[in-house]
């Protein structure tokens, strides 16, 4: 008996900081919003319960922008571009505070009603998701609406959706139509919907690639998909040429995997200014432990433990180095990962001021597995040397 056809959705939450954000300050809606400033961005409330809301115009640092509304997008504004950039872009944009607690939560609860309806899901990222739907029955356009409305319920947002034969498509679909778009691609659509694209709208060719066929000549998908097998091999090689020929035919055999072992965990923090080792230890102390302390949630939230722990710092010249410690028992507790951590650190130059740090941990393992011991209070000492 002969399988069903796939049937793969994949569900990209519409700006979703941003929008998680427009739920809390409704009034804002319609408007260019940016989301990236620090704590001194969070909107002032005023003796008559009316809102003082920052503009970007008034941003001064290093930040770069998490995401933004469509608004503000057309403007010329996205996701990881410097904040004094988009702020020049568009200077009356309003400026919000990143907060992942809530949208953590959102996440949670859009999946949550995903799985209503099946747990053949990958997970992408806080706010993105695979769904194999070849065993449910039903059309695609009815499955997809009846997805879309249960994420509406649950979270009060809007996602797209596009459903296609494989997670290459439905990759690329689901930008097709947003916001709050329903998209469905199957192989005879290729030609029309997928091959203007530009070639940097497949997952998998990144920016370097992108450009490498651009000079080649080839701009679009449909341009790489009529490209010449040799030239490609001769300035791709063989196994890549072969992958860009594949997918420029909208061919793709992965499965949609619902079981993913991460291999680390980490955090990590750019700070609004360079921070001076011995000048400003507090502050530096106060972030290091508190990375710690995100790693340590983070791992009892997806119920692992870790043996390799590490850090990393950016100095003020752009250098980054990174060190790491194998402890003798796997741990979850922030205050065993601060002292390795620490120990770490011990064996760093501190001698510039730093403008990022952060901490990692792998070599993991399911808690379930490991013997855990008890829990420690996180010391609030100061690891960060108190002499040049």
């Amino acid at each position: 008996m002969n399988s069903p056809p796939r049937r793969i959705a994949h569900l990209d939450m519409d700006a979703f900081y941003a929008s998680v954000e427009l739920l809390r300050y409704p009034e804002l809606r319609g408007r260019a919003v940016v989301i990236g400033g620090g704590r001194n961005s969070a909107p002032q409330v005023l003796e008559d319960g009316s809102k003082r809301f920052a503009k970007l115009r008034d941003y001064a640092g290093r930040g770069v922008v998490t995401t933004s509304t469509y608004e503000a997008r057309a403007l010329g504004v996205f996701s990881a571009m410097g904040m004094m950039k988009a702020a020049a872009l568009a200077p009356d944009a309003i400026l919000l505070p990143t907060d992942f607690d809530s949208y953590r939560h959102y996440s949670r609860l859009f999946k949550a009603a995903v799985r209503t309806f099946t747990d053949r899901i990958e997970d992408r990222g806080i706010d993105e998701i695979y769904i194999d739907l070849t065993e449910l029955p039903g059309e695609p356009r009815d499955l997809g609406m009846r997805i879309k409305q249960a994420v509406r319920q649950a979270t009060g947002l809007t996602c797209s959706i596009c459903v296609a034969p494989n997670k290459l498509l439905a990759k690329i679909g689901s930008e097709l139509d947003k916001p709050d778009g329903l998209t469905l691609l199957a192989p005879a659509d290729i030609p029309l919907r997928v091959w203007p694209l530009p070639v940097r709208k497949v997952n998998g060719i990144g920016p370097k690639a992108a450009q490498k066929l651009t000079a080649l000549g080839i701009a679009t998908v449909g341009d790489l998909a009529a490209a010449d097998a040799g030239l490609l091999q001769d300035h791709f090689g063989r196994s890549y040429s072969a992958w860009l020929m594949q997918v420029a035919q909208g061919h793709d055999e992965r499965p949609v995997v619902v079981e993913s072992e991460p291999k680390s965990i980490s955090r990590e923090t750019t700070f609004e200014r360079d921070l001076h080792p011995r000048h400003d230890r507090p502050a530096l102390s106060s972030a290091f432990t508190g990375l710690c302390v995100r790693v340590a949630d983070d791992l009892a939230r997806k119920g692992y433990v870790g043996r390799t722990v590490g850090i990393k710092l950016r100095y003020d010249d752009f250098r980054t180095v990174t060190r790491d410690l194998t402890l003798d028992d796997p741990t979850a507790d922030a205050a065993e990962i601060r002292r390795a951590a620490t120990e770490c650190l011990r064996r760093v130059e501190l001698n510039r001021k730093l403008r990022l740090l952060g901490v990692r941990i792998s070599a993991l393992m399911p808690a379930s597995e490991a013997a855990l011991k008890p829990r420690l209070p996180v010391q609030a000492d100061l690891p960060f040397a108190s002499d040049p």
